[in-house]
C-alpha cells in the first residue's frame, strides 16, 4: 500500500533556525500532498518526540524526518545515530537538510544511514525549488512504510 494514498504525511522538522522553519513551512504550504509539519528545535526535543516522552505522549509517528545537523543540546549526528540504532524508529526516512558542505559530514551522515543528504540553498528561489523537488520525490513518488 502506498503510504501517501491513505492520509496525511506526517513530517518532523528538526531545525533550530526560525528563518529556515518559516521557509520550509511556506515552501510546502502549496503542496498537493496533504501533510502536517511538527517542528522541534533541538536534538533532545526530537528524541523525546520520537519516543513519545513528556509532552509528546500522543505525538503522531512521523513518516519523514527533516534533520538539521547543527542543533543545540544534542546535534543532528547524534540524533541520526540514535534513530537508526533504534529498531522502532530506524525505518523512518531521515533526510539531512543542512547548510554544511563539509565532505566529512556527508560521509558521516550516510555512514549513520541517512536516507538522503541535502544542502540548504542560500537563495530563496533555490530553497523553494528544493522543497518542490522534496515534495515531488519524497511525498509523491516514494512509498513510505506504514507503521
Amino acid at each position: 500500500m502506498h503510504r501517501n494514498d491513505i492520509g496525511t504525511v506526517e513530517i518532523l522538522l528538526v531545525e533550530d533556525n526560525p528563518g529556515d522553519v518559516r521557509l520550509t513551512k511556506e515552501g510546502l504550504k502549496g503542496s498537493r500532498i496533504p501533510h502536517h509539519i511538527t517542528v522541534v528545535g533541538d536534538g533532545v526535543e526530537a528524541m523525546a518526540y520520537l519516543k513519545r516522552e513528556d509532552d509528546y505522549r500522543d505525538a503522531p509517528r512521523p513518516d519523514i524526518i527533516l534533520l538539521d545537523l547543527n542543533l543545540p543540546r544534542k546535534d543532528g549526528r547524534e540524533v541520526l545515530a540514535e534513530i537508526k540504532g533504534n529498531p522502532d524508529l530506524r525505518r523512518i526516512p531521515v533526510i539531512v537538510l543542512t547548510s554544511s558542505k563539509a565532505e566529512q559530514d556527508i560521509i558521516n551522515a550516510y555512514d549513520l544511514h541517512a536516507n538522503c543528504y541535502i544542502r540548504k540553498p542560500i537563495n530563496l528561489n533555490e530553497f523553494t525549488q528544493m522543497l518542490q523537488n522534496f515534495e515531488q520525490f519524497w511525498m509523491a513518488m516514494v512509498t513510505l512504510p506504514v507503521d
